[in-house]
């Protein structure tokens, strides 16, 4: 099986990442429990303001080496906008990252948004498509259609982006195996560099899962398996590495900012309900923009829930981080890097998963098997029981 091979990693994952979220949308896809808001008048200075103050308060500039900007939608910022927090964080920065990525929707992208990006450095564009049935965008509640998806693609490699990454979700209401396929195919002949396959979950809070409490919608675990193979096979065969599990790149293009967050580095979150790993703490900030700016204005960072960071917490975590990647987890790292042994009974479960068949083990290199793969949620919530 192609897909249980373990990936070649030839840039390794380290430095100090930069996230920074931007909370706004028009509107609220279906399946969306992001926290986020419509921007109104003066919304978009004022939140630039918002973190070029929070870069202050965190004695700035600092050596980040990759960068991402999420949301929210990131491309609804206007280009000038786009030029101002670029160069906020620019001047943020005492080198140069060797990524710096941005998410789009479709709708988002313009030439002059593409070309502001283009100025200030961003070198990863990541597309939320998510699919290419007009049946399906409509059930995910996108404003996109599929003629938009080629189109924004196209202005995007004309503008000269060299790393582009696809969004794409599955198991969505009513979607078949086909359907998937077809998502599929259509998604490697436009020969992105990268691709992001995600399993529709329904989180509270959504449109999707008032849906599902109400019968309208329902889930079929046989299918969605069903789904996952599907992917295997498809990208496999269109010579994609799948170095985690929702993520699969062409050589040299994994995204550098997730691997340094899987791999349990360091990295700073900005804007509100960003989550940093920094300084020896994790924390993240309030999820209210007003709240937020009212915050920074009173000369303290919006942190919330701060937790001292441990070697124990950061050892468990690299573990169930690292059993996302398709590589594995090098067990003699946990050591090395935090000072901390596994617990026996986190090895007994280890070594429980190999009998079982959802795991192998080999030399310090301790990774899941394909069926494992298809349980990794289950499996990291049972490794979260041994936590203390």
């Amino acid at each position: 099986d192609v897909s249980s091979e373990v990936p070649p990693h030839s840039r390794e994952d380290s430095g100090l990442g930069l996230y920074v979220h931007v909370p706004f949308c028009s509107t609220t896809c279906d399946f969306c429990a992001f926290y986020q808001e419509k921007p109104g008048p003066g919304d978009f200075r004022r939140y630039v303001d918002g973190i070029e103050r929070e870069l202050q308060l965190l004695g700035a500039p600092l050596p980040f080496t990759t960068v991402f900007w999420g949301g929210g939608t990131p491309g609804l910022l206007p280009p000038a906008d786009i030029r101002r927090l670029g160069a906020v964080l620019r001047g943020a920065m005492s080198g140069e990252p060797a990524e710096w990525s941005i998410e789009m929707t479709p709708g988002c992208v313009t030439e002059a948004r593409l070309e502001a990006l283009a100025e200030i450095g961003v070198t990863r564009i990541s597309l939320g498509a998510q699919s290419f049935q007009p049946r399906l965008l409509e059930a995910l509640g996108r404003m996109h259609t599929r003629e938009k998806i080629f189109s924004s693609y196209q202005m995007i490699r004309d503008r000269g982006f060299t790393n582009v990454n696809l969004d794409l979700m599955f198991a969505l209401p009513g979607q078949t195996p086909e359907e998937w396929g077809s998502d599929l195919a259509e998604a490697v002949a436009l020969e992105p560099d990268h691709l992001s396959t995600y399993c529709l979950t329904f989180e509270e809070d959504t449109a999707l899962y008032v849906k599902l409490s109400k019968g309208q919608v329902v889930r079929d675990e046989e299918t969605e398996i069903a789904f996952y193979h599907v992917a295997w096979d498809t990208l496999a065969r269109a010579g994609f590495t799948h170095y985690e599990v929702s993520n699969y790149a062409r050589s040299g293009h994994e995204c550098l900012h997730n691997l340094n967050t899987w791999n349990m580095r360091e990295w700073v979150g900005l804007g509100p309900v960003a989550a940093s790993q920094f300084g020896g703490c994790r924390s993240s900030n309030t999820a209210n923009l007003k709240l937020w700016l009212e915050r920074l204005g009173q000369g303290v960072r919006s942190d919330e829930q701060v937790q001292p960071l441990s070697a124990e917490l950061l050892a468990f975590d690299f573990l169930i981080f690292g059993l996302r990647l398709n590589r594995g987890v090098d067990l003699g790292q946990i050591r090395s890097r935090f000072g901390h042994d596994l617990a026996p009974s986190v090895s007994l479960y280890l070594d429980q998963l190999v009998a079982d068949g959802l795991a192998v083990s080999s030399g310090r290199q301790f990774r899941l098997t394909p069926a494992g793969r298809l349980l990794v949620d289950r499996i990291g919530s049972e490794l979260m029981s041994f936590e203390t």
